[in-house]
């Protein structure tokens, strides 16, 4: 893996390069040329010329310009001080009265609404861990709940339920011929015939 600069790999100068790539694409639109030409014409793959075309029909060339970088940087601790200070207000707060528990999507909400960036849920399990947030589970247990009960089936119905443990003992893979030590007694019936599939 690399780390690419402002997010996308993309310098200035390499995001005007592209830039100038689909103003070509867009002014051989016009033209009337088909998607395979330009791609050929441009080094680039049909499917991005293809996708070049729609924008163009839905904007036009200015579609086509870049947007400039698409990387959005972290937040920074005054603005995780403001993203904590509204989850300490409870999800409630933000409309979820039915759990009173974030999740990271729930997160995910209010740091896209209060700052723009979006966030992927491994991106908002990261921020929150490196600024001391923990995943919690719930300190209550269900009503219906009967510790009894489930001692009971512990140790009287799992262990039915369970299929017994292989015990280790020597073994051969050979279908025909037994490990050391794991043959009839010399003097048992039918030890004299010889080994045979069992």
């Amino acid at each position: 893996m690399a780390r690419y600069p402002q997010g996308g790999g993309m310098t200035d100068a390499g995001r005007e390069r592209r830039e100038r790539v689909r103003m070509q694409a867009a002014q051989w639109f016009g033209e009337g040329r088909p998607n395979a030409q330009i791609a050929a014409e441009l080094l680039v793959g049909v499917r991005q010329v293809e996708k070049w075309r729609q924008a163009w029909r839905r904007g036009g060339a200015e579609a086509l310009r870049s947007r400039g970088p698409h990387h959005r940087p972290r937040l920074d601790d005054a603005a995780f001080a403001r993203l904590e200070a509204e989850l300490n207000r409870g999800p409630a707060a933000h409309g979820y009265a039915d759990d009173q528990r974030w999740t990271l999507g729930r997160v995910a909400a209010p740091i896209s609404r209060l700052f723009g960036n979006d966030y992927t849920l491994p991106g908002v399990s990261l921020l929150l861990r490196r600024n001391g947030w923990s995943v919690q589970v719930p300190g209550r247990q269900a009503i219906e709940r009967d510790d009894q009960a489930v001692e009971v089936w512990k140790r009287q119905v799992w262990p039915q339920v369970e299929a017994p443990r292989a015990t280790w003992a020597p073994g051969s893979a050979s279908p025909t011929k037994q490990a050391k030590g794991t043959g009839r007694p010399k003097d048992a019936p039918g030890a004299a015939g010889g080994t045979g599939r069992r």
